[in-house]
């Protein structure tokens, strides 16, 4: 049995994911940047679960519809840079699955959720200033679809697909 934890991102349309990822690329520190551009729902799920948390994401994908997302904004995280995701509809999922899963969530899954995609983070603290300031001066909203959720283990560095569950419910 698998017992590394999982995490759960959203996944998005191909040209969402191309442009948070080119931003997360250029901005990332290099050495540190393992992983593509990503929407965190859940940071530590139990890999024990998996056959369980499986059932329920097929479940849940097969009754959900594309999410509307809107990238309303930077966010400075101290030592780097987020977009700030705006959906209802995203946040509605991430509760009934918190609801479903809270016997097993950790302390910073159950604390909440902000939705964001990290373009830059671990960097030093003036070029990660400077950059957010960059980045706020030249931003315009724009609009992003949710297309699925992506299910991974994590194996302490880059991170091993343990799961894809597109949602399918056409509106």
């Amino acid at each position: 049995m698998d017992v590394d934890p999982l995490i759960l991102t959203l996944r998005f349309d191909a040209a969402s994911f191309e442009r948070f990822d080119a931003m997360r690329r250029r901005y990332f520190p290099p050495a540190r940047n393992m992983l593509p551009a990503h929407l965190t729902l859940f940071h530590k799920l139990p890999g024990e679960r998996l056959p369980t948390i499986h059932r329920d994401l097929a479940a849940l994908a097969a009754e959900t519809q594309p999410l509307q997302l809107v990238a309303e904004g930077i966010r400075f995280l101290g030592y780097g840079s987020a977009y700030e995701i705006r959906c209802d509809a995203l946040k509605v999922v991430r509760a009934q699955l918190a609801e479903r899963w809270a016997d097993d969530l950790s302390r910073q899954d159950a604390s909440g959720f902000s939705p964001h995609v990290t373009i830059q983070n671990k960097a030093p603290a003036r070029e990660a200033k400077a950059l957010c300031a960059d980045l706020k001066a030249a931003f315009s909203p724009f609009e992003a679809e949710g297309t699925g959720l992506l299910l991974w283990h994590y194996r302490g560095g880059p991170w091993e697909l343990a799961g894809e569950y597109g949602f399918e419910r056409r509106p």
